[in-house]
């Protein structure tokens, strides 16, 4: 067999889609120079035929801040099976007047699972606790809504965090906790954000939320018995990029795709890159496609502990017409909503480099994640 192969022997390959879209209504009269910025990423495992399978997105700890809230309970996606896990999205705005914003957005076919600061409504209810195959029973779509959010350019803002002791406690700036990614989405130039609540008013830099779903996405991938990865834009707009992304121990390598009308075959790439350069050309791609310049590297610090490490990755800038069909968008505002869509491939290998191992003993896990 030859190495390329027994490089890529893999149960699953890992679907990433980032997404910006969401809907904006003006309380008040809204300054045109408003701005909404929204990115995330949607994960998929597909299968050996190339389609997307059921699997279960959660298998041990969310790592979020305990001050982040959830569906139901912190360990509510434990067991919750779908076919797209939304993680990371984040909504900034920036205006350089306070403005009252009410936001609304909506995931099809899914539900929210964990959101902050406190929202006016999610839907379905979280008191209503769902099983594991409650969502493949739902023929709507979840969503969530902040009904007051105000928008304070010149806010001398205490944002929350976590001590060295886990203690909830608060900041004065973009910092917030020891390692967690979460932080991360905070290094940005924009506005912060007050949600007033019957207990307090909390403030943070963006809107945060994540959820699990079960619709379609626009790609399939496979692999071919030389060690390519065959892809097949499923949808009709061209992905305008891709770039294959491999981690082995300390080397890693990256190939540019170029745009994806339709199929393509990539060989793994040479173990010879850096990260520095990879990251420079994702974010040369990001800010291509509305995003600023400090919101770039800020996500890719929030991608870092599940991108960067080790195995295979596919990240594909995906048409708009992707998150605009999965996440409501209705503009009606005056604001301005602006963003990418980012799509990922991951080829999750387990079969380790040994070519005796059985296609049969691969089972598709990613980050504690497991098909079902």
């Amino acid at each position: 067999m030859p190495s390329a192969a027994v490089r890529f022997r893999v149960a699953g390959i890992v679907l990433f889609c980032l997404t910006l879209s969401a809907s904006f209504n003006a309380q008040n009269r809204i300054s045109p120079n408003l701005a909404a910025h929204e990115w995330g990423t949607c994960t998929s495992i597909a299968g050996r035929n190339g389609e997307v399978v059921r699997w279960l997105p959660l298998r041990g700890s969310t790592e979020l801040p305990r001050f982040v809230e959830h569906f139901s309970d912190a360990q509510f996606k434990l067991g919750l099976a779908g076919t797209v896990r939304m993680e990371t999205p984040v909504l900034y705005f920036y205006s350089p007047y306070e403005a009252v914003v009410s936001v609304k957005v909506g995931f099809s076919r899914g539900v929210i699972t964990e959101w902050y600061p406190h929202a006016s409504q999610v839907n379905p209810d979280p008191k209503k606790v769902l099983d594991r195959e409650a969502l493949f029973r739902r023929h709507g779509g979840g969503g969530i809504e902040w009904d007051s959010v105000t928008v304070s350019p010149n806010l001398a803002a205490r944002f929350p965090g976590e001590d060295h002791a886990g203690n909830e406690t608060s900041y004065g700036d973009s910092h917030g906790g020891q390692g967690n990614q979460y932080y991360a989405a905070r290094r940005t130039s924009a506005s912060p954000l007050v949600v007033k609540t019957a207990a307090s008013d909390q403030q943070e830099k963006f809107l945060f939320y994540r959820g699990v779903s079960t619709f379609s996405v626009p790609i399939s991938a496979s692999l071919s018995c030389e060690g390519q990865v065959r892809l097949a834009n499923l949808a009709q707009d061209e992905i305008p990029s891709v770039i294959l992304f491999e981690r082995r121990g300390d080397k890693l390598g990256y190939r540019l795709g170029g745009a994806l009308p339709s199929e393509m075959s990539l060989d793994p790439p040479e173990l010879t890159g850096t990260l520095e350069s990879m990251s420079r050309d994702l974010e040369d791609i990001l800010t291509s496609q509305g995003l600023y310049p400090d919101e770039a590297p800020a996500m890719l610090e929030t991608w870092r502990q599940s991108w960067f490490e080790e195995g295979s990755r596919f990240v594909l800038h995906c048409a708009k017409s992707f998150s605009e069909h999965n996440l409501a968008v209705d503009h009606s505002s005056r604001a301005v909503a602006n963003g990418a869509s980012v799509c990922g491939l991951t080829g999750v290998d387990y079969a380790g480099e040994d070519a005796s191992a059985g296609e049969d003993t691969c089972i598709s896990r990613h980050h504690g994640a497991t098909e079902v």
